[in-house]
C-alpha cells in the first residue's frame, strides 16, 4: 500500500507539472491536424477518380476517412510524446543516480508519468479534438458490435502499454550509446509504417499483412482500431487480444532486462 502512495505522488506532481504546458498541447494537437487533413485530401482524390463510389481494399470513402478520425482519437489516448527523450536524458546526465539510492523503481516512477501526461494532453486537447471530430460527425459511427465496444477499452490500455515499454526499452540504449536519436528515429518510422498511421494496413498484399502481424506494430494503433470497425471480429479478436497482451507481457521483459543490463554497466563505471 505504502509503495502505491508513492506512485499516485508520483502520478500527481505529473498531473501538476504537465498542466503548466497547457499551452504546448494545444499547439501540438493542431499542428498534428495537418498530416491528417493531408491525408484525407488524398484519400478524398483517390475515391474522387472513381466518382466517390465503390471500396478500396474493404473500405468506402466513409469508413476511411472515419479509420484516419479514429487514428487521431487513439494516438491522444495511447501515444508516447518526450518520454523516451526524457528517459535517455536522465541516464546521459547522470539524473539517474538518484533512483539507484532510493527505493522507487523507475520503470514504475516513468510509468506514472506517462500516464499523467496521456491524462493531462486529453483534457488539453479535448476541445480542439473535439471540434475536429464534430466538423466531421457524419462519418463518426457506433462500434461495430457490443463485444467491440467492450473490448476496446481494454486494447486501449494493452496499446498504450505496449508503446510505453518498447519506448522505454529503446531509451535504455543510452547507457551504452551517448546519441540515440537515430536509433528511436528508426525505430518510429517502421513504427509509422507498420502499425496503420500511414495507412491501413488493409492497403498491403495479404502475405505482407500477416507477416506483419508477427511484429507487435499493428498492435501499437491498427488493432485498436480494427476492433472498433469490426475489421477484427470472432475468433481472431480475442486471438489477437491474447496476442496483444503476450507483446505487452514480452515488451515489458525487455524493458527490464534492458535496464538490469544498463545499471549494470553504469554501476561499473562509477555512475
Amino acid at each position: 500500500m505504502e509503495r502505491l502512495k508513492k506512485y499516485r505522488h508520483v502520478f500527481s506532481i505529473g498531473i501538476q507539472n504537465n498542466l503548466t504546458y497547457r499551452f504546448n498541447y494545444l499547439t501540438r494537437t493542431l499542428f498534428s491536424f495537418i498530416p491528417l487533413f493531408a491525408m484525407l485530401s488524398l484519400w478524398h482524390t483517390i475515391y474522387g477518380g472513381k466518382g466517390g463510389a465503390g471500396e478500396h481494399n474493404g473500405f468506402t470513402e466513409a469508413q476511411m476517412i472515419f479509420y484516419y478520425l479514429l487514428v487521431a482519437v487513439v494516438d491522444a489516448f495511447t501515444a508516447v510524446n518526450e518520454d523516451d527523450w526524457q528517459i535517455a536524458a536522465d541516464i546521459r546526465e547522470g539524473n539517474i543516480s538518484q533512483f539507484l539510492l532510493k527505493p522507487v523503481d523507475y520503470l514504475w516512477y516513468r510509468l506514472s508519468l506517462f500516464i499523467s501526461g496521456r491524462i493531462a494532453f486529453i483534457a488539453m486537447a479535448s476541445i480542439p479534438l473535439g471540434i475536429f471530430i464534430f466538423c466531421y460527425r457524419e462519418y463518426f459511427v457506433a462500434p461495430a458490435s457490443q463485444t467491440a465496444l467492450l473490448v476496446l477499452p481494454v486494447s486501449l490500455v494493452l496499446t498504450a502499454l505496449l508503446q510505453f515499454f518498447i519506448s522505454y526499452a529503446m531509451a535504455m540504449l543510452a547507457f551504452w550509446f551517448l546519441e540515440i536519436s537515430t536509433f528511436i528515429f528508426i525505430v518510429f518510422a517502421f513504427e509509422y509504417l507498420a502499425s496503420g498511421h500511414l495507412f491501413p494496413l488493409d492497403v498491403l498484399p495479404p502475405l505482407l499483412k500477416q507477416i506483419l502481424f508477427f511484429t507487435p506494430f499493428p498492435y501499437q494503433l491498427y488493432f485498436p482500431i480494427g476492433i472498433y470497425m469490426g475489421k477484427v471480429a470472432g475468433a481472431e479478436l480475442w486471438r489477437g487480444l491474447l496476442v496483444q497482451f503476450l507483446w505487452v507481457v514480452l515488451a515489458y521483459g525487455f524493458a527490464r532486462l534492458m535496464w538490469a543490463r544498463g545499471v549494470k554497466k553504469y554501476s561499473a563505471f562509477g555512475g
